[in-house]
């Protein structure tokens, strides 16, 4: 067992966490109800991040395996709310807001799938 990398993955779940919770809370503020904000944002965000940290710590070494669990399975892992997708999506389907639930599915996948792919080649750039 790798105890230091495990306090890092902790280290940056406990900051993903509250950065979800504010994220969530800040955008339920300005813009209501009427979709998910937080956990939709959240998840784009997140997708770019991953997408950039992968690429930009690629081939850096020992120390960016550290980085990456502080990072990316941390702090992204807690921020991004995957199980919050299925469960929204699931109550819209429920709901009977069929269109809601299948445009909020949609965006949440392609934009994710989008942004992890820009993530991933603006990181592959500034790497140099």
């Amino acid at each position: 067992m790798n105890w230091p990398m495990l306090g890092l993955v902790m280290l940056g779940g406990a900051i993903g966490a509250a950065g979800r919770h504010l994220l969530g809370g800040w955008l339920l503020s300005r813009f209501g109800q009427g979709l998910p904000w937080g956990t939709l944002a959240a998840n784009l965000l997140g997708a770019f991040a991953a997408g950039f940290l992968f690429a930009w710590l690629e081939g850096r070494g020992p120390a960016a395996l550290y980085w990456r669990a502080f990072l990316i399975v941390g702090v992204l892992g807690a921020l991004t709310t995957f199980s919050a997708l299925m469960l929204e999506s699931l109550l819209y389907a429920r709901s009977g807001r069929v269109a809601a639930y299948s445009g909020y599915l949609a965006l949440s996948l392609a934009g994710g799938f989008l942004l992890v792919w820009l993530g991933a080649r603006v990181g592959t750039l500034l790497r140099g």
